[in-house]
């Protein structure tokens, strides 16, 4: 069995062009695609959907789900998204895999970071270079390697390469639970949580949450009982949410807008928080208790106010099936003459979304690298072809029922 699975591998490793995958790195990295550039995210869909074209199937372009925001104001108001691109591959079977990755970086179109470096012959600095467009190549060549070496079989799958995962995949979500249903497991391409390959095992959940206060105004030193301030019933939920924190998830508001001149009751504010549970029920209970805390400072302060946003990524729990599936990522690692390791994670990602549809998932199978969000990111480049091998036999060992 060891010789015909060496052979199997040999053979996917023969079909993986490492130059291949570094000119399309670069040639994406090129491209700003923060998350906010329609313009930038249309060019790469274009490219991405060249390239996947490569691959078995039909590839579309789906519009954005609706995204609203809350802005200083309190006004409620529809966020601009670009497209994202699906491919789909024998539809009909009946063991079905999803992929997943984002084509968005955090780099907006008018950020200093937007060219590239050769930190030494191995390393490559640039805007998305790790997070995550060399772990796009990584999917689509360890694809390709897997379609013409034979080794996927009759096995089908979806692609999605989302344009929003930096800013919580809001209008993306519904189309990554469509994607996950009945699929037998999911790989994800996010770079590996350590530059030496190690896995993101479970992870954290995540939720962003706009409090707008409206109060009344006053003069200051004439009638100030007569208002109603909204800083100070704001500073009062800053205290409280402070309060909520519990072992098992911690609140950290953000940002505090409104007010105006110093002597004038503010009559406005709006409050932005995260929250990072760390287990469902933690989630669970925020959400329900935050319903009572909000509707006590209502009442003390006689403010109205109004609630926006909520939890985006529930928390990753390993499970069974998913430690099966990291198992089976690590035996194929040890094949390759790669150590494959993991540890948790507070980090969040479009696998969150996939786990919290009962569906398997390893998220941090791209590419070795680091210093993601922020202009130090960068590549190992050997690491594409690397992972691209890895996945390919991952894939091939699932498509030969090592994984039910």
């Amino acid at each position: 069995m060891q010789q015909n699975q060496s052979a199997t591998a040999a053979a996917l490793k023969h079909q993986i062009d490492a130059a291949v995958m570094l000119q399309q790195v670069q040639n994406w990295s090129s491209i700003n695609t923060g998350t906010a550039n329609l313009d930038g995210l249309a060019n790469q869909a274009d490219a991405l959907v060249d390239a996947f074209s490569a691959l078995p199937g039909e590839v579309e372009l789906v519009d954005p789900a609706t995204v609203t925001a809350i802005d200083a104001a309190g006004n409620e108001f529809e966020k601009p998204h670009g497209q994202h691109m699906v491919l789909r591959v024998r539809s009909t079977a009946n063991r079905r895999l999803l992929f997943t990755g984002h084509m968005d970086t955090v780099f907006p179109a008018d950020h200093a970071f937007q060219g590239q470096t050769w930190l030494d012959d191995e390393t490559l600095n640039g805007p998305g270079v790790a997070d995550m467009k060399g772990g796009i190549a990584v999917m689509l060549h360890a694809l390709l390697a897997a379609e013409a070496s034979g080794a996927i079989g009759s096995l089908g799958y979806d692609v999605l390469i989302n344009s929003d995962e930096e800013t919580g995949s809001l209008a993306s979500s519904k189309l990554i639970a469509e994607l996950a249903q009945g699929k037998l497991a999911a790989l994800t391409y996010e770079p590996a949580a350590l530059p030496d390959g190690t896995l993101a095992h479970a992870r954290g959940g995540t939720g962003n949450y706009s409090i707008t206060f409206t109060g009344k105004s006053a003069h200051a030193g004439r009638n100030p009982h007569e208002g109603r301030n909204a800083i100070v019933a704001a500073a009062d939920l800053i205290l409280r949410l402070k309060g909520m924190e519990l072992e098992d998830i911690t609140i950290n508001p953000a940002k505090l807008e409104g007010g105006a001149a110093n002597n004038v009751v503010p009559d406005h504010a709006v409050l932005r928080f995260n929250i990072r549970p760390k287990s469902t029920a933690a989630m669970d209970g925020f959400d329900r208790d935050l319903v009572d805390v909000l509707g006590a400072v209502e009442a003390e302060h006689d403010v109205g106010i109004h609630r926006h946003g909520g939890v985006t990524r529930p928390p990753k729990p390993v499970d069974e099936q998913a430690q099966a599936l990291f198992d089976l990522v690590k035996t194929c690692g040890e094949e390759l003459g790669q150590t494959i390791k993991w540890q948790s994670t507070g980090g969040v990602c479009d696998g969150n979304n996939i786990a919290a549809c009962g569906v398997p998932v390893v998220d941090t199978m791209g590419v070795r690298g680091g210093a993601i969000h922020s202009p130090d990111e960068f590549l190992i480049v050997p690491s594409l072809a690397e992972r691209a091998a890895l996945s390919a036999l991952v894939i091939s060992r699932i498509a030969n029922g090592e994984l039910h």
